[in-house]
């Protein structure tokens, strides 16, 4: 054979190669390793998965509830006066400072839950995601019947609402979301095929972070 067409053959196989590793890496990562990056790379990429709780109706039969994120918020640690992690550690934040891929869920003005999930950087000690909004896919009419809800668009459309139609609470405080076995945990879903960052939502401070990220097209 032509040395000419060994070399093209050869470069053609590591160029090959190297595509898989970095659609590997940037679509494949999963368990802790997806969770263990930037909060802002997770945020990012967390858009599209599939956010799944298992519920007990009270008949006994368990069923899936579950929507697709479709728009969240990264908050850091010492880099951001907004995040619950700024000041240290509590009890009340303590997850943040734990094991990655965990649930964070706190109760907010005495109304209702907020969503989170813990990711950050080996070189940072801390940092969430918070779930602002779900698509809802899966035991729509139950969600529906419990909320009191008759348009599904107004089911999942921000952070107390998905809590409430997905039964989230302190319960799952630290629950593994990488778990497929867990109550609560998080499944690969869709690729979006728009996503837009833009300043985070109700906070006082770092206003200016282009921290929040969503799906266009997503209502």
């Amino acid at each position: 054979m032509d040395i000419t067409i060994d070399i093209r053959l050869y470069l053609l196989m590591k160029m090959l190669l190297f595509s898989f590793h970095i659609l590997k890496f940037t679509m494949g990562l999963s368990g802790l390793a997806f969770y263990s990056r930037s909060t802002k790379e997770v945020a990012r990429d967390l858009l599209g998965k599939k956010l799944v709780r298992i519920f007990d109706e009270g008949s006994g039969k368990l069923i899936r509830l579950s929507g697709i994120i479709s728009e969240t918020e990264a908050y850091g640690s010492k880099d951001d006066p907004a995040s619950h992690a700024f000041n240290g550690m509590t009890n009340r934040n303590s997850v943040m400072f734990g094991d990655v891929g965990k649930a964070y869920v706190y109760f907010i003005y005495g109304i209702h839950h907020c969503m989170n999930v813990t990711a950050h950087s080996p070189n940072h000690y801390a940092g969430a995601v918070l779930i602002r909004s779900l698509i809802p896919t899966e035991g729509i009419s139950s969600m529906m019947e419990r909320c009191n809800v008759q348009n599904k668009l107004n089911l999942t459309n921000g952070p107390g609402k998905l809590t409430r139609a997905l039964d989230i609470n302190r319960s799952h405080n630290g629950l593994s979301l990488s778990d497929r076995q867990s109550l609560l945990h998080i499944e690969d879903g869709i690729k979006p095929d728009k996503v837009v960052s833009t300043t985070r939502i109700g906070i006082s401070r770092a206003r200016e972070k282009h921290w929040r990220y969503l799906i266009v097209g997503d209502r």
